[in-house]
């Protein structure tokens, strides 16, 4: 029952930061005039999204 629990908490935490990054990128596309994400800031979302990843393969018990 504890481990439903926090494989519960877990997956709402990970949908939260899907919904902040999915946000982020909706207000960098909204803004008119700019060219679009840095660089440095589009290596940073794909590294988020790689350990985002992990963790869910982590979370559901594949071994990576």
């Amino acid at each position: 029952m504890v481990t439903a629990a926090t494989l519960a908490g877990w997956r709402g935490w990970l949908a939260l930061k899907r919904q902040e990054l999915t946000e982020r990128h909706a207000i960098a596309e909204a803004q008119p005039g700019q060219s679009g994400p840095s660089v440095a800031s589009r290596i940073e979302v794909a590294d988020l999204k790689e350990r985002i990843r992990k963790l869910e393969a982590i979370a559901a018990g594949v071994d990576l």
